[in-house]
């Protein structure tokens, strides 16, 4: 076999390691044509290494041909802007330009045009092509994109054509060149009939889902979000959710209905998903204990779980009228459940003033009146107390007599603690905050009941009045007992249990004891060693060096073992795609490349490169690129454009700049904690030799030296050791020493 020609004039010399790091070897290929091996230069024009390669293989008219990465890079065209990422080794191909290729699938796909088998080949290509911006940007300004719409308003084609024409459009739309206001009623009317109908199947009801969701969170025009509204109600989307291709973007579009309802909607969704039918599906085959569910799905299930006890707000803020015979009403019915009294005695004032002390109620003269003053959580703590009362009376009873029946200063006072609970709660589950962007923690139970905070709360109330028994508590320990509580619910929600009785059980195994201990051992270990003597206070100076040392090194070892982000560019996050960086044991470059959700890829899959020596430097917070354009398009929120919750993410956002690079072309990244943003925050500072200034360095700091010092005093245990070292004695007055005679 002969060996590949080389192209003339694409060779060069190489005279220093500047020019060894701009030229990369690859391959050429084109279909009928051998292979080129190049020593590509990176400081060369694209067109004019485009023209010397058309010049060897004879073509003419180069300017309509451009280069791509192979198709394991999905065919993603080669500019000015991305030619940094080739890398040695990669597989190129030369192929018709965006403008000529997205002028050939415009007049394929228009009336007239090529046969059907020759249609149906340029829709699979504009969907392998749509989600790169430089074909997009060109089928676009071509009307390609406004044919499309056409093509789905007439539901001229069907099955897998029609996935293809809509899976492209959701592509082009997503790089935001065009308005989501230009959606039409016509277009949106028959998206909306694609998923009111199953037989269409998921290859046209995926991409539906997905583009109705957008109009709802993209558009400005409210009108826009009237139509989806008017036509697509939660029993619509209910069947997808029982197909697990679908679950997903079935679950978005629900949860962008909810956000931007207004509250007489929110109130008919929340009533739907609260339904039996609705929780069934959710528990049978979206929380199916067999499946494991992913970071997108999670995120799904907590803005639902959010959206739900958001419900809530109005009540938690709304303090109770004193004047409201409603409101009397249920306190003399929660006083004649708990003391068995009748409405006569309950009328009585002296008698009646007395079972409102027991009750815990600080006013007893008009008790309503705590619900008024103790705003939030207002009158939702009355709801959860008739909730209670009338629900389980036997344990609401018991409750309240136990407490009556200690002494005065050993009374739990049941309304008091039933107020400070609510609101104890509603700080836990964060009620009232809208949902955020990068959490997915869900709890599974409050998709299994109907009036999940009600039973949550009815659950927390007893573990109260048990906690406060168990700590012998008396009224001046009321807060140390509502701490001590808190930790209990949210130590028991950290395992996610998957009904209520599971959750009880949980709070059964966490007791004031099982607290105590579990205070004590997180005590210890984060216990940082306060001594003030000079001699420890020297010698954690003398070690100070070799620790940062080992943390640097550590920094390093987590950037070689890499890890997986999201992905970001300038205008946001792509949806749904993930990349891998790795920084390569010899500590010169990072590589990275495209992976999916679950996928944890080795160093040699990675085939994109960024040399150390490149980086300038990186920004972090809302110096990034990415942060700054949410930021700005979070001003228009008060106008009803995009929820002002939408760009939170500031603490765990960084960006690298590249020596060649302009500051809104930076590699964009979120970490998905903060423990995974100090990591690569110090790694980077340790390669460009700056100091490492997180607070979990700081941290790390602080635990090597304690446990240093502390092996290194292990012969000196039990000695106490002085503030001060001890004073030299003053010299004797003669050095006449005696010695015994031998």
């Amino acid at each position: 076999m002969t060996d590949a020609p080389k192209v003339p004039g694409l060779n060069v010399r190489i005279s220093s390691k500047n020019q060894l790091d701009n030229i990369k070897k690859v391959a050429i290929t084109k279909p009928g044509q051998q292979a080129l091996f190049l020593e590509l230069d990176q400081n060369r024009p694209l067109a004019g290494i485009i023209q010397d390669i058309c010049e060897k293989w004879g073509i003419t008219q180069p300017e309509e041909y451009a280069i791509q990465f192979d198709k394991r890079q999905l065919n993603i065209y080669i500019t000015e802007r991305n030619r940094l990422d080739i890398s040695n080794g990669d597989v190129l191909v030369l192929t018709s330009s965006p403008a000529r290729t997205a002028k050939q699938i415009y007049e394929t796909l228009k009336d007239g045009k090529g046969s059907g088998e020759e249609k149906l080949a340029a829709m699979e290509k504009l969907s392998n092509l749509a989600s790169d911006i430089t074909f997009a940007m060109e089928f676009i300004t071509n009307e390609g994109q406004e044919l499309i719409k056409q093509f789905i308003r007439e539901g001229k084609y069907h099955g897998d054509p029609m996935a293809l024409l809509l899976k492209s459009f959701v592509s082009l739309m997503d790089h935001n060149v065009v308005s989501w206001d230009t959606i039409e009623p016509e277009f949106t009317k028959k998206i909306t009939d694609y998923i009111s109908s199953p037989k269409h199947g998921g290859k046209i009801i995926q991409p539906s889902l997905e583009i109705l969701e957008s109009v709802i969170l993209n558009s400005t025009n409210l009108s826009k979000h009237k139509e989806v509204e008017q036509q697509v109600t939660p029993d619509k989307i209910v069947p997808h959710l029982q197909q697990p291709e679908l679950q997903k973007n079935a679950l978005a579009l629900l949860n962008a209905l909810f956000l931007k309802a207004n509250p007489e909607k929110k109130k008919k969704i929340n009533t739907s998903v609260h339904s039996k039918a609705f929780r069934n599906i959710i528990v049978t085959s979206v929380l199916n204990g067999s499946r494991t569910i992913g970071s997108e799905m999670g995120h799904q299930l907590y803005c639902l779980q959010t959206l739900m006890l958001n419900m809530h707000e109005a009540r938690m803020n709304t303090p109770a009228d004193p004047d409201d015979p409603n409101v009397q009403k249920q306190i003399d019915s929660l006083t004649k459940i708990c003391f068995d009294v009748d409405s006569e005695t309950n009328q009585a004032g002296n008698r009646r003033s007395t079972l409102y002390r027991k009750l815990g109620f600080q006013d007893q003269s008009n008790p309503a009146t705590d619900f008024a003053l103790n705003t939030p959580p207002g009158i939702l703590a009355l709801d959860n107390i008739c909730y209670f009362s009338n629900k389980y009376q036997e344990n609401c009873v018991k409750v309240v007599l136990e407490n009556c029946t200690r002494a005065d200063e050993h009374d739990c006072p049941f309304i008091k603690a039933s107020i400070m609970l609510t609101k104890t709660l509603c700080e836990i589950l964060r009620i009232g905050e809208p949902p955020q962007d990068e959490e997915s923690t869900y709890y599974p139970m409050f998709f299994s009941h109907d009036k999940p905070f009600e039973e949550f709360f009815c659950i927390c109330i007893q573990l109260l009045n048990k906690t406060w028994r168990e700590m012998r508590a008396s009224t001046e320990d009321f807060p140390k007992v509502l701490g001590v509580a808190r930790e209990q619910i949210t130590r028991a929600l950290q395992i996610q249990p998957p009904t209520f009785d599971a959750f009880r059980v949980r709070l059964n195994q966490l007791t004031y004891a099982e607290i105590i201990r579990l205070w004590e051992r997180d005590r210890k270990s984060k216990e940082e060693d306060q001594a003030q003597a000079a001699p420890i206070v020297e010698l954690r100076k003398m070690i100070t060096p070799e620790m940062k040392e080992l943390i640097r090194q550590q920094r390093l070892n987590y950037l070689i073992e890499g890890t997986k982000f999201s992905k970001y560019t300038t205008k946001g996050r792509a949806r749904d795609k993930y990349w891998q960086w790795k920084l390569s044991p010899n500590l010169k470059a990072f590589y990275y490349g495209d992976c999916a959700e679950n996928d944890h890829l080795a160093l040699e899959q990675l085939s994109n490169k960024l040399p150390v020596s490149d980086i300038k430097s990186f920004v972090t917070g809302r110096d990034c690129p990415h942060i700054k354009d949410k930021k700005d398009k979070a001003k228009t929120a008060a106008t009803g454009t995009l929820p002002k919750n939408k760009f939170k993410m500031t603490t765990t956002s960084f960006a690298i700049q590249t020596v060649n690079s302009e500051t809104t072309d930076m590699i964009c990244f979120v970490a998905k904690d903060e423990v995974e943003f100090d990591m690569w925050t110090d790694g980077l500072n340790v390669l460009l030799g700056h100091e490492m200034t997180s607070p979990q360095m700081k941290k790390d700091l602080n635990m090597l030296l304690d446990m240093e010092i502390r092996i290194r005093l292990l012969d000196a245990e039990g000695i106490a050791i002085p503030n001060e070292p001890p004073p030299i004695p003053p010299e004797p007055d003669n050095y006449n020493f005696a010695y015994p005679e031998l």
